[in-house]
């Protein structure tokens, strides 16, 4: 009951003791279901518990009920505690009507006493002062001591324990003056075998003529204290449990609900008690989910899960509910337990944790694994329905290099800002994906044809193209979408996914900021391809590359004063192949390193071989953007130079100024330690590229090659030739034109004052001479 007496629980023992339904008890107060005789002094004893918050020891009570019952009970005040603060009383009541008319009948029994005495199932002591003077069987048989001898003589005391449980304190039994009276208390005593039991102890004081004798009934209540200690304990977990706990009728009517269920709902015990138990589930039927859940209930007993519970402000919240069936002594339901958690926060970091295992960390939009659990959905819808989809994989063109020059951290942000432009190109059904790097792919479902998945690459193009303004940089990039559609291109995921890749592969080869539908064609260019990387590794292996060397030529003497190395790969099927053919397949394969070492080695051996038979020529070698990246350029080169025993002064490397100017300081610090090593250096292609002239100064560069678009346009581009070799003479630099095929072209050449050429003319040239022999074989 609480502090104001009302009965907030009442087991089905109460039920039966007193005559009361559980429905009729609760929420009633005690004293208008229970008349006690002792009144006064059973409100003292309440009071008193509520007040110490210490249990009170069992005393009896005369009890009339409100069904004109008249009942002897012996109960038991636990006060229960939460938060330091005393909140229940729990009462324990036990029957005992029976004994107290068998005490009453003992006492009236007179001339047959000694018969009781020695025939009673109780155990029976007498004791003078403090000693024992006798004892009947069923004591011997209590205390365990298989002579008289081991009680008869000893005090009582002798046989008590000075540990009992729970920190209860036992320094000795209470005493009893010899003037006369009763006295009852219930004590932990050893047995003569040194184990201990609870035992109830009534002592009566009896005068006879030479004095006074103690009479002693000891009942042993082990089982009832034992029950007691379960209840108690049960009745504190269910008070202070984390999780809320509500008790039903076998009706499933509530009638009993713990503070946890208040602090979790909002509701009161008031409001709920006698309220049928309500179940639902978020999705579902509320009556077909309580069927559902009352049928496994009634089969096995118990049942779990995730329910919908609802605070008493009408917020829905998620709970996960177990429920109990709880059988009587005749295996009959009697009542139902259920412990409900709240499992918001689990949810909420289940959500999270799920979202970040199916969404890309940079851009928040679905990764992989997600796209392919949503595309086997739409795949699997398109086959029910007969409809259209379409894969758009789409690349960012030359985002490295804004990853190379600006940092990732730009590089970053601008992913973050083409993943919002690519959501806005796209219906709410459709799923815009990234797959790593600068790779995306978009999901297309159920589309009208083709021309509408051309509509939406053509807008993920003019959003990709739009400027993007990221802090003080302003970046203009470019993508390239390819496109596979269902059924046409495939009937699998991997199979769509590998087919769109390599359409959008044909649209970067096609000139980029483009979309290229996959067709069959594609694949055997794709098959290509990947024989020409293989076969690249193999021709690195069995030596099947060769050099093809061209003049470069003084203009003011006609003399050869150097050659240019070039690659030629000697196919065993294909025959001999220039750079253009296979280049490309050597950069997608990552091999421009070794093949570019190579060419180094080899022309540095070559070059020494023609200077010891005479001929002092100067070998230029051009350097890719993989080479002139790697840490390690500066050792290869001096290795080169070593092996070969040549002279540094004889090599020349040629880079495009594209290759310089992305390198920044890096590449200064590394073009100054060639320099240092005695190399010369060319910028080659120069004036196709973006240099910032005024920076040509401060890089250690010997020559400058005028790209032979320019020579080939002559007519247009004389201005612009003759400022090239004007500002390559103000920078004390040679200026060489490559491509010169023609008299004319020379004439101009030597007019305007250029220093060195190459091309057919210059090969011409040279053909017929002994160095043209040497440079043939």
């Amino acid at each position: 009951m609480d502090e104001a007496g009302c009965v907030l629980f009442w087991n089905s023992a109460c039920a039966e003791l007193y005559g009361i339904a559980s429905a009729d008890a609760l929420g009633r107060p005690l004293a208008s279901l229970l008349a006690f005789e002792q009144a006064d002094e059973h409100a003292a004893a309440l009071a008193e518990a509520w007040r110490s918050g210490r249990a009170k020891p069992a005393r009896d009570w005369q009890v009339n009920t409100a069904s004109g019952r008249r009942l002897w009970v012996n109960s038991t005040l636990f006060p229960v505690a939460q938060d330091g603060a005393v909140r229940q009383m729990f009462c324990v009541d036990a029957d005992i009507t029976a004994r107290r008319i068998e005490d009453e009948a003992l006492r009236a029994a007179g001339a047959n006493f000694r018969q009781l005495y020695l025939s009673s199932a109780d155990a029976i002591l007498m004791l003078q002062g403090e000693r024992v003077t006798d004892l009947n069987p069923a004591a011997l048989a209590l205390f365990k001591c298989p002579q008289r001898d081991g009680m008869v003589g000893h005090r009582l005391r002798d046989f008590s324990t000075q540990q009992p449980p729970d920190g209860e304190q036992q320094a000795g039994p209470p005493g009893m003056d010899e003037g006369g009276g009763s006295l009852r208390y219930d004590w932990r005593f050893l047995n003569c075998a040194g184990e201990a039991f609870w035992a109830e102890v009534l002592m009566t004081s009896i005068s006879l003529d030479h004095g006074y004798l103690f009479y002693v009934v000891v009942r042993d209540i082990s089982a009832r204290k034992q029950a007691e200690r379960t209840l108690h304990l049960a009745a504190q977990v269910f008070e202070n449990c984390r999780d809320a706990i509500v008790l039903t009728d076998r009706e499933r009517r509530i009638i009993a609900l713990n503070r946890s269920f208040t602090q979790i709902t909002g509701y009161e015990a008031e409001a709920m008690l006698g309220q049928p138990l309500q179940l639902r589930r978020s999705g579902e039927d509320e009556h077909d989910f309580q069927r559902l859940v009352w049928q496994e209930m009634d089969a096995n007993g118990h049942w779990q899960g995730e329910v919908s519970a609802r605070r008493r402000g009408g917020e829905l919240f998620p709970g996960w509910l177990s429920l109990t069936a709880i059988r009587d002594n005749a295996d009959r339901v009697s009542s139902y337990m259920g412990m409900l958690s709240d499992i918001t926060d689990r949810k909420r970091d289940a959500d999270h944790t799920r979202h970040l295992a199916e969404h890309d960390f940079l851009t928040d939009l679905p990764n992989r694994v997600l796209l392919l659990d949503r595309l086997s959905l739409a795949l699997a819808s398109a086959r029910r329905s007969h409809t259209m989809l379409a894969i758009l994989f789409i690349d960012l063109d030359r985002f490295k290099e804004v990853n190379d020059t600006l940092g990732h951290q730009v590089g970053d942000q601008l992913l973050k800002e083409v993943a919002a432009r690519l959501v806005k190109c796209v219906r709410g059904a459709d799923t815009v994906s990234r797959q790593g790097g600068d790779e995306f792919l978009i999901i297309l479902a159920d589309i009208g044809g083709a021309d509408q998945a051309a509509h939406v690459a053509a807008s993920v193009l003019g959003a990709i193209a739009q400027p993007f303004q990221l802090g003080p940089h302003a970046l203009h990039v470019s993508g390239s979408v390819g496109i596979s559609l269902y059924p046409e291109d495939g009937d699998g995921i991997e199979q769509l996914i590998n087919n769109a890749d390599v359409a959008m592969y044909h649209a970067k080869e096609s000139g980029r900021n483009g979309f290229k539908f996959f067709n069959a064609d594609m694949h055997a260019r794709i098959a290509e391809r990947e024989q020409l990387e293989s076969g690249l590794r193999l021709a690195l292996r069995e030596q099947q590359f060769e050099l093809a060397f061209h003049a470069e030529v003084d203009i003011a003497s006609g003399a050869a004063v150097g050659v240019e190395a070039l690659l030629r790969w000697r196919h065993p099927e294909l025959g001999l192949l220039r750079p253009e053919r296979f280049m490309a397949a050597a950069e997608e394969a990552g091999l421009m390193v070794p093949i570019g070492n190579w060419v180094l080695q080899q022309a540095c051996r070559t070059a020494r071989r023609w200077r010891d038979a005479g001929h002092s020529l100067v070998v230029a070698v051009n350097l890719s953007a993989a080479q002139f990246a790697q840490k390690d350029l500066l050792a290869v080169v001096r290795a080169a130079l070593e092996a070969s025993g040549l002279d540094p002064a004889s090599l020349e490397l040629e880079l495009t100024e594209a290759i310089i100017m992305k390198g920044g300081n890096a590449a200064r610090s590394t073009l100054d330690a060639l320099h240092g090593l005695g190399v010369r250096l060319t910028i080659d292609d120069f004036g196709t590229g973006y240099s910032r002239l005024g920076y040509l100064k401060d890089y250690p560069v010997d020559k400058l090659k005028i790209d032979q678009s320019f020579v080939a346009t002559l007519d247009g581009n004389t201005a612009v030739i003759g400022a090239m070799i004007a500002m390559a003479r103000s920078l004390d630099m040679l200026a060489i034109a490559e491509g010169v095929e023609t008299q004319e072209q020379l004439d101009f050449l030597r007019s305007a004052g250029c220093d060195q050429y190459q091309g057919y003319l210059a090969d011409a040239q040279v053909q017929a001479s002994a160095l043209g022999q040497l440079l043939a074989g």
